[in-house]
């Protein structure tokens, strides 16, 4: 096995899984959505909800087939690519890819069909309770892939059998492994950010055409709410996910720091060029001490480099170092638009406020860019190992051939940029559409009151399709 065969194979992984990531990362945060807002139509009757309800459903419908198509393709790959890891780590990651498949695609296959196309045939509570299954379903899902996931970065619960493979011996520490509640959360939240700015692009740009529309002045003030409330719960959240990552895997948390020497009183590297064949970060501009400030909570606490381990073990210290950069600046970026929102809304004039309105049309695809920049952060800085510390990459891939390798990721390649193209161009269009025009409800520049809906239970006013 050359290692040009082996790189390929890596290549072909990283740019499927990336192609693959950005639509569970939109579609779990938008089932949620799009049950808060069916909630929100059940109770207080207002029919701008369903507008915008059924004016994302289509979103979501593509997007979520988007994503099961672009994941089906992963689950090829471990049999071409991968086949002697998915045979020593088969008996432990088997049975929990098959408990997603039971439990959490199971759920949402049942319920998308009703959810998509029984609004007029099983009455408004049967088809909230669909839609809030499939959304529990795409939480579930990302619990069982996040599990798997985890498992590979701290491996716990398992033995060696003769064969060399790695068998459960307490499913409890296999699945909640030591970094899978931490990384649970955070991907979580990272999805529903992600949905949030780009549900709030969307009502920004048709604010800033016609800031009269009613459904979108809707769309952008629940997005500034999560934006407001969540990401300072996401920067939380990643700095505990940080602190575990550190007593599991110091050596991944000293290439995301760039720090080369273990050394007390560890400066912050806020930019700099790391290079790993001279073991320095070069033309490093740093903060004295902030970097054991932030990783040990002491101003003079030790924080191992990556002298502190073998150097044919290190990662890829340059890429690590700027896509946690990238994440990090990203997570800001997103909290200053919360807490400009929070000032806008506070005067009272949050969709009058249209220079925020032209900065979250700019933020709206930037949760892609971090959830991507935190997943290269995360399996990249994992490397060399697929199991960390325990099975390296360079053992766990296929015998195969560079050129049978090379075909296929152009292969991949050519499908994945005009299918999903394709998709994605679709998905941009629907969203130029105003959203208060998705659906035979009254006009969407004309307050609710006016157009003669007063609130109220919405099962007080008959079904929806008696009151449309």
């Amino acid at each position: 096995m050359d290692m040009e065969a082996l790189d390929l194979a890596r290549l072909q992984f990283a740019f499927t899984v990336s192609a693959h990531i950005i639509f569970p990362a939109f579609s779990i945060g938008l089932a949620s959505y799009l049950a808060v807002l069916e909630g929100l139509w059940l109770y207080t009757g207002r029919d701008v909800f369903m507008r915008v309800f059924e004016y994302c459903l289509k979103i979501f419908a593509v997007t979520f087939g988007m994503g099961v198509v672009s994941g089906v393709v992963m689950s090829y790959q471990f049999g071409t690519n991968w086949s002697v890891f998915s045979d020593k780590t088969g008996p432990v990651l088997g049975p929990l890819m098959g408990y997603e498949v039971l439990t959490a695609f199971f759920l949402e296959a049942g319920f998308l069909g009703v959810m998509l196309f029984g609004r007029e045939k099983v009455g408004p509570r049967l088809h909230f309770f669909a839609t809030l299954m499939v959304a529990v379903g795409t939480v579930i899902s990302a619990f069982w892939i996040l599990s798997v996931n985890s498992w590979m970065h701290t491996p716990a619960g398992f033995a060696m059998n003769d064969k060399g493979q790695f068998i459960p011996v307490d499913w409890w520490a296999v699945v909640f492994n030591p970094s899978f509640p931490y990384r649970l959360v955070h991907m979580v939240l990272a999805a529903y950010l992600t949905t949030a700015f780009v549900i709030g692009a969307v009502g920004a740009w048709h604010l800033l055409r016609d800031k009269r529309d009613e459904a979108a002045g809707i769309m952008f003030s629940m997005a500034m709410w999560m934006a407001a409330l969540v990401t300072p719960l996401q920067i939380v959240a990643g700095d505990f996910h940080g602190l575990n990552t550190l007593e599991h895997q110091p050596m991944k948390v000293a290439a995301m720091e760039g720090h080369y020497q273990t050394r007390a009183g560890a400066p912050l590297i806020l930019f700099g060029i790391p290079d790993n064949a001279a073991g320095e970060t070069r033309h490093a501009i740093e903060i004295p001490k902030l970097g054991s400030f932030i990783l040990t909570h002491d101003w003079n606490g030790t924080v191992k480099g990556l002298d502190a381990f073998p150097k044919e073990d290190w990662p890829n210290t340059l890429l690590v170092f700027w896509s946690f950069r990238i994440m990090v600046a990203v997570g800001f970026a997103m909290l200053a638009i919360g807490m400009w929102s929070l000032i806008a809304r506070w005067r009272g004039g949050l969709i009058e406020a249209r220079w925020l309105q032209r900065a979250s049309v700019l933020m709206g695809p930037t949760g892609f860019l971090a959830v991507l920049a935190g997943w290269i952060t995360t399996e990249v800085g994992r490397q060399p190992y697929t199991v960390y510390g325990l099975l390296r990459t360079s053992e766990s891939v296929s015998a195969i051939a560079a050129p049978a390798v090379e075909s296929s990721l152009i292969a991949f390649f050519i499908v994945y940029l005009t299918v999903f193209g394709a998709g994605t161009f679709y998905v941009l269009r629907l969203m130029s559409a105003p959203p208060g025009a998705s659906h035979g409800g009254p006009d969407p520049k004309v307050p609710v009151r006016a157009a003669g809906i007063s609130p109220g239970p919405a099962m007080s006013q008959g079904t929806p399709s008696q009151r449309h």
